[in-house]
């Protein structure tokens, strides 16, 4: 369902674009010629650096400026990748600041012997490090459409970019471009409804990085009375969803993602739950990757849920674990055996176990997995230089976690066979985790975080932390050993010679 909505969306939106700009971009008769190829040949690339040139130098009205990025901006949309690549290689290299003239404005300003002179020699010197690609680039916002444009250029960027110096500088100036706009003052909080306009509902369930949408059925569910869909949005991008969050109503903190999205469950009256669960929140736009706005999103949901349904005291994720397995391959047996509790023939057994297919419907497999598993995960989420005690001086290696700590929440719950769905198995064995938001912790959460790596646990989940002083077989070796099959006789063993 998603890759159908996804690949109509992208050709709806860029037909309309490609049609908008061609209208503006006629009327001055600029860059007149298209490129020969899509993979921009040197002439090309002669031909549009001119072009990039000539709009620098505005020459004539705000219509000509406009019609000038349109002009540029229909040829970098109709180019291959390697040409959108030889395209910014171009704006990057020979756009950028002019190292001369930004030497003898730092020299002027060294030598500035009055407060007015040194006043006037910071103009200077800031204006000799603006790189002219940034006032190129500052020329598609007039454009309809111009600040998504920039936002999905900077995607083609970051895939592109590698360890080029100088495309990583491009990539700096596009960045801060995008966070002075992207300022979360300049955002809108919207909620998303059964109601709202069928390319908005298309966009969310292309974008949904966390529970696939299924069907219609699905996103209706998402969407019911005990549900809801909260998004920011930018007034320049009114139609594009920048991070949205799903929120679901419960009574107690939910621990199975599938019980929770069960769409033949009844629906709960609101104003009966006492807890809001958080179960995926979404970055749509990798453009803007580095610009954050989740702990503003989550911190304005709660307020107003807060505000609207006073029963609700408890705030809490339902959260993946996406990373755990991969990391769990990369431990020697030792670490697994230690981080366990695991004797070593049980620490060599558990990843064939975990290999074993549906392995979550066998109750014998899947009871003796629990804790080992369930001790590792802990001590994944923490992060190395996990101690026991109300806080873990550490640093999170999952990417999610890290996102929830550094907002204040607490790991608050491991949840066994939260998620059974093929990608929960993938990822995280079918683990899920509860973060909580304690309105009174959040802020001091948060500091000691940012400031010292401070993991704010649960008592339940320091006691997975803590080291088992005796090791005893969990009987993993025997449990593998009986899901070996039998070695098949050679039907030629006995054959004489």
């Amino acid at each position: 369902m998603t890759g159908l909505f996804g690949a109509l969306a992208l050709d709806r939106s860029l037909t309309s674009l490609l049609a908008r700009w061609r209208d503006l971009s006629s009327a001055a008769g600029f860059l007149a010629q298209a490129p020969s190829t899509p993979d921009l040949a040197p002439g090309d690339l002669d031909m549009l650096a001119g072009a990039m040139r000539e709009s620098l130098e505005a020459r004539g009205g705000e219509v000509s400026a406009r019609a000038r990025a349109a002009a540029l901006g229909q040829v970098y949309l109709k180019l291959s990748t390697l040409g959108r690549c030889r395209f910014l290689g171009l704006l990057a290299r020979d756009f950028g600041a002019d190292p001369r003239a930004l030497s003898d404005a730092a020299r002027r300003y060294l030598e500035a012997a009055s407060t007015e002179q040194r006043a006037e020699a910071e103009r200077a010197l800031r204006e000799a490090a603006e790189a002219p690609r940034v006032r190129l680039l500052t020329r598609f916002t007039s454009l309809p459409a111009g600040v998504k444009f920039l936002v999905d250029m900077r995607t083609d960027l970051l895939a592109m970019q590698g360890d080029d110096p100088v495309l990583r500088a491009l990539d700096w100036d596009l960045r801060h471009l995008l966070a002075t706009w992207f300022d979360v003052g300049f955002l809108e909080l919207r909620r998303i409804t059964w109601d709202s306009p069928a390319s908005l509902l298309e966009r969310l369930v292309t974008y949904e990085a966390v529970h696939e949408v299924r069907s219609w059925s699905d996103l209706k569910n998402r969407l019911d009375a005990d549900r809801r869909v909260y998004a920011f949005f930018h007034p320049r991008m009114p139609g594009e969803p920048l991070i949205f969050v799903q929120v679901a109503f419960t009574r107690g903190i939910a621990d199975n993602v599938q019980t929770l999205l069960d769409e033949t469950a009844p629906v709960l009256d609101p104003r009966a739950a006492d807890t809001a669960i958080f179960y995926s929140i979404t970055n749509t736009q990798e453009g803007l990757r580095g610009i954050s706005f989740g702990n503003f999103l989550i911190k304005r949901v709660v307020d107003d849920l807060g505000a609207e349904f006073p029963g609700i005291e408890v705030f809490s994720t339902l959260s993946p674990v996406p990373g755990f397995l991969r990391w769990l391959r990369r431990l020697d047996q030792g670490a697994v055996a230690q981080a366990a509790g695991l004797v070593e023939e049980d620490a060599e057994a558990l990843a064939p176990l975990l290999a074993v297919p549906d392995w979550q419907q066998d109750p014998q497999l899947a009871e003796a997995l629990r804790e080992p598993l369930l001790r590792l995960c802990a001590r994944y989420i923490a992060g190395p230089g996990a101690e026991t005690g109300k806080e873990v001086q550490a640093s999170a290696f999952d990417p999610v976690a890290r996102f929830h700590l550094g907002n204040g929440a607490r790991v608050e719950r491991l949840n066994w066979l939260g998620d059974t769905s093929p990608k929960g198995m993938r990822q995280s064995a079918a683990i899920m985790v509860n973060y909580r938001y304690e309105s009174g912790e959040i802020e001091r959460n948060h500091e000691r975080f940012a400031a010292t790596h401070a993991v704010a646990l649960s008592p339940a989940v320091e006691k997975l932390l803590r080291p088992v002083r005796r090791r005893r077989p969990a009987g993993l070796a025997r449990l593998l050993q009986q899901r070996q099959p039998d070695p098949q006789p050679d039907p030629t063993a006995h054959e004489s010679v």
